[in-house]
């Protein structure tokens, strides 16, 4: 008697009112293409629209804001011809029956001036360095600055930034945005006591240092609808790492809860470190309080995928590194075609060499 093959990452699935493919989500990954003045371009274009199978593309990490460009040739969404470049990534994408959702990443104190352009500046929740070194443009490796400390009246206007930048990704023809609060960016900057030693409403207790998060959530909520935002959070990454487990817990517990309430439209669960029996236990937790979608990424091959779904762990599966080599993944992993070889040494660049040029399988 044949054992019957679980077959629900191939399967369609509804995410909301937003009809995907299959349960194969291409992760956000950053490839430092964006050369001319953070502008998305034609190989860009190209990239993207070569990884149109996944069920759900989200785009690499683009900043709301000039202050949030803090890694080399990166992209942004703050005007109109980032919109008008970024459209042509969204068409190409839908087009070939995709959709896309943008990566909403403000990289805050996870910056060099040198990689910023002229006007905007290294900011942070608090004036407190990210530990180690950045690349910088013309300066080589720099360790990181001491950013400025946002008022309480700027911190409102970095949250408008997100949310008038989500404005422009429905104009860019977006299918939703993901906010990125993980790995150490801007709002995980503000959730994280290491980094966080405000005093006003925006630091010190949990609420408080969720509150900067939750509000750009609610806002953008407001603006584009439930359905058409994400967040990206990391319990237990290295951003966690002078956090207690049990803060770390009631944190994450606390902001399921209060997803739950808003109603948003997923969860992506990123893990880019071991396995813990902590970030198990809290995962289980999360999917327990959160019965939105849930998406689990970190290290998934084919076979855990499919066992992630069956067992009801998580709804989508995300997959970074193999997307790169691979744009024809969803294929490969349902006609288990053999994986292309991974080439780390050309994944960062500025063009086609090792980004575009990709081969689909042939039989």
């Amino acid at each position: 008697m044949k054992t019957e093959i679980n077959t629900q990452l191939f399967d369609p699935y509804d995410l909301g009112k937003i009809k995907l493919n299959n349960r194969m989500v291409m992760a956000p990954l950053t490839r430092c293409r964006a050369i001319n003045q953070n502008l998305p371009n034609d190989l860009m274009v190209e990239y993207y629209a070569q990884r149109a199978s996944a069920g759900l593309i989200i785009s690499e990490g683009s900043s709301p804001s000039p202050n949030g460009l803090g890694y080399t040739n990166i992209p942004g969404l703050y005007n109109e011809a980032q919109v008008e470049g970024w459209a042509k990534v969204t068409n190409a994408v839908h087009e070939k029956g995709g959709k896309i959702f943008f990566q909403m990443m403000h990289t805050g104190r996870i910056a060099h001036p040198n990689n910023l352009p002229k006007g905007a500046e290294v900011i942070g929740a608090s004036a407190i360095a990210q530990p180690g070194e950045i690349t910088t443009y013309d300066l080589g490796k720099q360790p990181y600055p001491i950013p400025r400390e946002l008022s309480t009246s700027e911190v409102q206007l970095t949250i408008k930034e997100f949310v008038d930048s989500a404005k422009l990704c429905i104009n860019a023809d977006f299918d939703g945005v993901e906010i990125h609060s993980a790995h150490g960016y801007l709002p995980n900057q503000f959730i994280t006591a290491a980094s966080n030693q405000r005093t006003d409403k925006y630091g010190g207790s949990i609420e408080n240092r969720c509150r900067f998060l939750l509000e750009i959530s609610e806002k953008m909520i407001a603006q584009i609808g439930a359905n058409r935002v994400g967040v990206r959070i990391s319990p237990f990454s290295y951003a966690d790492e002078t956090e207690s487990s049990q803060t770390i817990k009631d944190t994450y517990i606390y902001l399921a809860t209060e997803f739950e309430k808003q109603g948003i439209g997923y969860v992506h669960l990123s893990n880019m470190g071991e396995e813990l029996a902590d970030r198990t236990e809290l995962w289980a937790t999360i999917r327990k309080i959160y019965s939105g979608t849930l998406i689990l990424c970190g290290s998934y091959d084919k076979e855990k995928a499919m066992h992630a779904i069956e067992e009801g762990k998580g709804d989508l599966i995300a997959f970074g590194r193999d997307y790169i080599g691979n744009p024809d993944l969803f294929e490969r992993f349902k006609n288990d075609y053999p994986l292309a070889e991974r080439k780390k040494n050309k994944w960062y660049g500025d063009g086609a060499i090792g980004y575009t040029d990709y081969p689909f399988y042939k039989k």
